[in-house]
């Protein structure tokens, strides 16, 4: 050997000669089954291709392949190991000069097949799977990077390459504690084939370019697919782990975009199956995010999105065509269930790791889907259409509800822009209780940013809230700014709402929590002073009961006033104020414990039927609270004032049933002058003279816009003479107006010493120099 290769080395010509004897020799030896001969050849062959470096290697490299293809295509498993050995040596090679012939379409084909054994003996099956295995990786590395070598990315290569990676990785058991790193596996580990596969898919997904990650991707999918291995969903949430922390971070949200495009296309699949894919997405999603994620945000919400849209209606349907006939597949109503609960679950794992902004442009994204009549949305009639539309909208609701938690935005102008509040507001009042309370606990979750609102699950009377911890901050600027905003609108919808029959404990909870987060959150003097009002308006309505509660509602009206009153005045820290709220709650200890929560919101709530008796010392009184307030600096005459909901157009257009109902509408006017006062203007009632003069205006209107037309028809057809004589007459005018003022403004002024006699007879005005003039010291000029 030591002879041949100084020989090759001085003789670099004969090289390719020498190759070709030896290939000679070697298929003859294989042939009669002279395997010690073939192992001279293939060493022979190893050594002279690790020494020799010059350019004419190319044609030994021919016969060398050669000789590997031979081995590999016979049937002893020490042979196909042999040439798989001497493959892997020559792709370690970098050689000098490039082939633009060379093919190894075959190599990656019997790899592949080598990969795939089924030998009867384990240990020989074993060993022709980590030769096969070892074999790909081989070609991977001798023609990834060369892009004159042929493109190993090719649909045709990468469909056999992949699954027979995948085919090794999936035969192995899974544990708990394994990681996907191969850094932290045993040396046994590393020698089966499972691990081997591991690394070699790691490697050939780490060198994968922009352009080639779909091809990499697909025969992923469609390996998962064939083998239905999305309904377990452990080893395809393991293969997408792999190739996540693989591939580059910038072509992440490729491999999203892939998953998304495969949740489509098998949206007519049984529910298992895309809740597999949906796990799957939620897993690379989040790994995706910490790297780039690019322009697929919105498109990965409006994906599940229409996939919840789509599930509802195989639920309502019972088929996923539309129709139910003989072959089609029964729809499974629970595993329907677990699908949808699986995309909302995805939608919030994956909205945590966004930022900011991009989880604020998503919760509009998702409000802006959800069927609202009140906002000219498509709402479906018919009870199939009213069944869907509440089903999406709980559905959605849900989504937004989990991407709202744990959301922390310090501008609340940003966090609820007037767009979306409207439209979630909307929603505040629906008659469908479930709905409701959702919108509740998506505000909820909006307004508590210092994490206070588990402290406020249970509605209590402390004689000491410092029990509670409060994380009390502050009220910014901005807090402020949109309290100005919105403030009004929300104690509505909190009014409003106390109002429903339909509500359980569960919608007075959130109700209490809502009135003490924006206490703690965003309060200053004034918002105090206004959800106080609130809160004895609510008690109000539960006294008077025009609205003809039930007694359990109006109950937990006063319990729920009691509550937040005794959290309110500590939180004020007013001695007065905590006093006559404290002799309140103790009374009603004492005679009417049914006005208290620690009666009310339980399992078996104690009520009383005498609610229509009720004495004034269970009542909180507002003159006695802008009494004992207004000493302390508080707005006392605000105070005063009953609170009264404005009265919107949303309202107004509601209560409109028929044409005479219209007519005899009555128009209130909220006063805007005193934000201070909440006086209401009179009704004004529309007669026929109102609608007389209405119509008057209308017609002023209309001569004033063919006056404008009339105008604009003589420029655009008249003849050039006539525009410009017309022109020429206004601007005469203007000039002899300009003289005149002119005129009036230079006249010099009468001399102080009056007139004087000139020339002529003629009396004429002695005019001073402008800077040699007096003027009053007032006067500016």
């Amino acid at each position: 050997m030591e002879k041949l290769t100084f020989y090759a080395l001085s003789a670099p010509e004969k090289l390719d000669r020498i190759g070709a004897y030896l290939s000679e020799r070697l298929i003859r030896d294989v042939g009669r089954h002279r395997y010690g001969y073939v192992c001279i050849a293939m060493e022979a062959l190893d050594q002279l291709l690790m020494a020799c470096h010059c350019q004419s290697i190319n044609l030994f490299v021919e016969s060398f392949l050669k000789m590997v293809a031979k081995l590999l295509e016979s049937e002893k498993p020490n042979l196909q190991i042999l040439g798989t050995n001497s493959f892997v040596k020559f792709a370690n090679i970098e050689e000098d000069t490039p082939s633009y012939h060379r093919s190894y379409d075959f190599f990656v084909s019997r790899f592949s097949e080598m990969c795939h054994s089924s030998h009867d003996d384990l240990e020989i099956k074993t060993k022709i799977r980590m030769s096969g295995i070892k074999g790909l990786q081989g070609v991977v590395r001798k023609t990834v990077n060369d892009e004159l070598q042929a493109n190993i990315w090719d649909p045709q290569h990468m469909d056999k390459i992949v699954p027979s990676l995948l085919f090794n990785l999936q035969h192995v058991e899974e544990s708990e504690s394994r990681s996907p790193s191969p850094l932290q596996a045993t040396e046994k580990e590393k020698e089966s084939p499972a691990e081997l596969a591991e690394r070699c898919l790691r490697e050939l997904l780490g060198r994968a370019a922009y352009g080639n990650i779909k091809n990499a991707i697909k025969p992923v999918l469609i390996h998962l697919d064939n083998h239905s291995l999305w309904e377990p969903k452990v080893f395809a949430i393991r293969c997408f782990k792999i190739i996540m922390y693989s591939i580059q971070p910038q072509h992440s949200h490729l491999v999203i975009q892939q998953l998304l495009s495969h949740l489509d296309a098998n949206s007519r699949s049984a529910a298992t199956i895309r809740a597999g894919i949906v796990e799957v997405l939620a897993e690379a999603a989040v790994i995706a995010a910490t790297g780039s994620v690019g322009p697929t945000v919105l498109e990965m919400f409006n994906t599940l999105l229409r996939q919840l849209r789509l599930s509802i209606d195989y639920i309502l349907t019972g088929s996923y065509d539309g129709t139910i006939s003989v072959g089609s597949k029964i729809i499974k109503e629970h595993e329907e269930r677990m699908f949808q609960e699986a995309v909302i679950k995805t939608t919030g794992s994956f909205a945590s790791i966004l930022p900011t902004y991009q989880r604020s442009e998503v919760m509009l994204f998702i409000m802006s889907k959800v069927p609202l009549p009140s906002l000219q949305h498509s709402i479906e009639t018919g009870k199939t259409g009213e069944n869907r539309n509440r089903l999406t909208q709980i559905m959605l609701l849900k989504s937004l509800l989990q991407v709202s938690t744990g959301f922390q935005c310090s501008n609340m102008l940003t966090a609820l822009p007037s767009s979306f509040l409207d439209r979630l507001l909307s929603s505040v009042l629906m008659e469908d209780a479930e709905i409701r309370l959702f919108v509740l606990e998506i505000l909820i979750s909006f307004i508590d940013r210092h994490g206070n609102r588990h402290k406020f699950s249970t509605i209590s009377t402390l004689s000491d809230i410092s029990v509670l911890k409060l994380k009390v901050d502050k009220c910014s600027r901005q807090d402020t700014v949109f309290m100005k905003k919105h403030s009004q609108q929300l104690y509505r919808h909190i009014y409003m709402s106390c109002k429903l029959e339909n509500n359980v404990q569960k919608h007075y909870e959130a109700l209490y929590s809502m009135l003490a987060l924006i206490s703690i959150e965003l309060a200053n003097e004034e918002v105090v002073v206004d959800l106080i009002r609130l809160v004895l308006a609510v008690q109000e309505m539960a006294h008077i009961n025009e609205e003809n509660l039930p007694v359990y509602n109006r109950c937990a009206l006063y319990a729920l006033g009691a509550a937040y009153l005794n959290l309110i005045s500590q939180l004020t820290a007013v001695p007065a104020f905590c006093q006559h709220i404290h002799e309140v709650i103790e009374t009603r200890q004492k005679e009417a414990p049914y006005l208290l929560p620690e009666d009310v919101f339980v399992e078996s709530p104690r009520l009383s039927q005498s609610l229509d008796q009720m004495v004034i010392e269970f009542l909180f009184r507002q003159s006695k609270i802008s009494e004992v307030l207004g000493g302390s600096g508080y707005n006392s005459d605000r105070l005063c004032t009953p609170y009264i909901p404005q009265l919107t157009d949303e309202d107004r257009l509601s209560k409109r049933k028929s044409i005479g109902e219209t007519i005899s509408l009555q128009v209130e006017v909220e006063s805007r002058n005193s934000p201070e006062k909440e006086e209401r203007v009179p009704a004004e009632e529309i007669t026929y003279e109102t609608l007389k003069k209405a119509i008057g205006k209308l017609g002023l209107e209309e001569q004033e816009r063919e006056r404008r037309r009339q105008v604009v028809e003589k420029f655009q057809k008249a003849p050039f003479e006539e525009i410009a004589a017309h022109c020429g007459a206004r601007a005469s005018l203007l000039q002899s107006k300009l003289n005149q003022i002119f005129e009036i403004t230079i006249r010099p002024p009468p001399s102080p010493s009056g007139t004087i006699t000139a020339a002529y007879g003629q009396p004429q005005n002695h005019s001073i120099p402008v800077y040699e003039m007096k003027f009053p010291d007032l006067c500016v000029y």
